[in-house]
């Protein structure tokens, strides 16, 4: 769901530039809060990882393809704010790098793709959350369903923007209908990738896991006929450390896969907004993209002929730039937090 340049015009795009502006202002003192000596590394891991996936386009309808938005799985995995900050991180890399999405039109990939599905997500999985039981199985049905409704919410913001400031004099009624159609089929897919993703990590770390926070019930004893928490272990938390850094190369390698490697066989179809805007003549006035001429635009490197050969290094150096703004961007932030708090406070987030 990439908007290009030309899209929006260009009043509407500097009103959405300041609304994606004040998002993430606003999630970076969020983030504060959210990321800790634990999560911070794998907030960049989950930028990361996000960018790869999206290189994954699947099929859903004659013609059609779609991938993932990333905003529900970013929000259930390290939190809201830092959600926001995580594919906000992918769509910079994306825009400057690869050509992908136009870089005036920053503001309202940030404000669809990034801030409406994370909001939307993550509000509608904390609601399941609270009716639903605190079991692992119940959780990962919560984010498969708060992914599912984040795709079709994203469809109508940019339906919304370009009613505004559409350069196009096209019928509203049928850009709406045609982007909700095909975008509730790509939601089944955000929804079983963000599904699998989050129950394989909460199989593995649940503690990691920020939607899964008090999801793990303490160890019981019985002592005199009746249950008691188990006082804590001083020997979990070097485990704990070392089972961090398993997690986090786990995904990293993952994330290379991929994007090296399994992004060939893609569907080259176009993804849902760039087949409604061929379809409904939106795409009539876009512009040529300012980084065109990037050496990774089109997500292959410039020069390599063997295309097989071209798309898996562009997405390998994809994830490593990703990997490494994203976690200077968290590690930032983070440094930023423990500074300011009292030290019992900064020994709470730490356990």
């Amino acid at each position: 769901m990439h908007v290009p340049d030309g899209f929006i015009n260009a009043p509407v795009s500097a009103a959405a530039g300041v609304v994606a502006a004040g998002a993430v202002a606003v999630s970076l003192r969020g983030a504060r809060r959210e990321l800790d000596e634990r999560t911070a590394p794998l907030a960049g891991l989950v930028a990361a990882f996000i960018f790869a996936v999206q290189m994954l386009n699947f099929p859903v309808a004659a013609g059609t393809s779609g991938h993932l938005l990333g905003g529900a799985l970013a929000a259930i995995l390290v939190g809201p704010y830092t959600g926001v900050l995580c594919i906000s991180v992918v769509l910079l890399m994306q825009g400057i790098l690869f050509a992908d999405g136009g870089l005036t039109a920053l503001g309202v990939n940030i404000t669809v793709m990034g801030v409406t599905t994370t909001v939307v997500s993550y509000a509608l999985f904390r609601g399941l959350a609270t009716v639903l039981p605190r079991t692992r199985r119940s959780t990962t049905a919560a984010a498969f369903v708060a992914a599912l409704i984040s795709v079709p919410a994203a469809a109508c913001v940019f339906t919304l923007i370009y009613w505004i400031g559409g350069t196009t004099d096209i019928p509203i009624g049928k850009v709406l209908t045609a982007m909700v159609g095909v975008h509730i089929l790509i939601g089944i897919g955000e929804a079983v990738i963000t599904g699998l993703t989050v129950g394989a990590v909460i199989a593995v770390r649940p503690d990691l896991v920020h939607g899964a926070r008090g999801l793990t019930s303490p160890l019981k004893l019985r002592i005199d006929g009746e249950l008691v928490d188990a006082p804590a272990r001083p020997s979990v938390a070097p485990v704990a450390a070392r089972s961090t850094r398993g997690l986090w190369a786990t995904g990293l390698v993952t994330a290379l896969v991929l994007a090296g490697f399994v992004s060939f066989y893609a569907s080259a179809n176009p993804d849902g907004l760039e087949k409604v805007a061929a379809d409904q003549g939106i795409d009539k006035r876009v512009e040529e993209h300012a980084a065109k001429d990037s050496p990774l635009a089109d997500y292959g490197v410039k020069d390599i002929s063997d295309a097989r050969l071209s798309g898996g290094l562009a997405g390998v150096i994809g994830v490593g730039a990703t990997i490494v703004v994203g976690s200077g961007v968290f590690w930032a932030v983070r440094r930023r937090r423990t500074p300011d708090a009292p030290a019992g406070i900064r020994t709470k987030e730490a356990v």
